[in-house]
């Protein structure tokens, strides 16, 4: 199955490292013009750099905190003037802050909630305007298996995470009829910089409890992601889709 994305423009936020990075190149494989975005200038010009010279695509890199509305107008605003419209956004950007609850602090709360879950409804906003003028448009999020299955110390995570599954379906349904789909990802547990500070016993007990007896790797999260991105998903909107090696089920 090939897919070829050369025409079209593609966000992908938190795009340094991990998913992100891993969705971005994907995505350039594919010929798609990639906006990198991280809270560093350095970060994002040395991943665009290195993504538009393996890939021989066009990069933009932006920094950006996506806590603030008018930075990420900003962001979408530079996107436009550059490239004329935008085709695909990825909600990636995300942290943890863990904390049991009785310990879990206002400012925990709202980082990850903030960083997480408010910045999906920016984007999608600013974003979705151009989308229904050229009444096209994939936007996928990247939710987590936490936000459907709860876990202790991560509240905040989960519950930003579970919003991002109701702000998916309610805009698959707002924006379907206008060339739009909206999809989420939930990954399992993935090898990436969260992942280290898990203890090797914690892992591997966790990876015996799964169908497929191992921890996923970015590559996994970006197929999909590149699947959803292109036209063969045109008729998948409003889902949920967990790449977890069988965790839930």
């Amino acid at each position: 199955m090939g897919i070829n994305l050369s025409e079209k423009v593609a966000i992908v936020t938190g795009s340094r490292r991990g998913i992100g990075k891993a969705i971005a190149e994907e995505l350039a494989k594919a010929k798609a013009k990639i906006i990198i975005t991280a809270t560093s200038q350095e970060g994002c010009e040395k991943i665009a750099a290195e993504i538009s010279e393996k890939y021989q695509v066009e990069t933009l890199p932006i920094k950006a905190d996506v806590t603030n509305f008018q930075e990420v107008e900003s962001l979408v605003n530079q996107v436009i003037a550059k490239f004329g419209k935008i085709d695909i956004l990825i909600n990636n950007a995300g942290i943890t802050k863990d904390n049991l609850m009785l310990r879990m602090t206002p400012e925990e709360w709202l980082a990850v909630i903030n960083t997480n879950l408010t910045s999906v409804f920016y984007f999608t906003k600013l974003v979705s305007r151009f989308m229904l003028k050229q009444k096209y448009g994939r936007i996928i999020n990247i939710s987590s298996v936490i936000g459907q299955m709860g876990n202790a110390g991560q509240s905040n995570y989960a519950a930003a995470k579970a919003g991002i599954l109701g702000l998916t379906k309610s805009v698959a349904k707002e924006f379907g009829k206008k060339g739009i789909t909206c999809n989420a990802i939930a990954p399992g547990f993935i090898e990436t910089d969260m992942i280290e500070s898990l203890s090797k016993e914690y892992v591997d007990n966790l990876i015996k409890m799964l169908a497929i007896p191992r921890l996923g790797i970015t590559q996994d999260v970006a197929n999909l992601a590149l699947f959803l991105a292109s036209d063969f998903s045109s008729y998948i909107t409003g889902q949920v889709i967990n790449v977890d090696g069988g965790m839930i089920m």
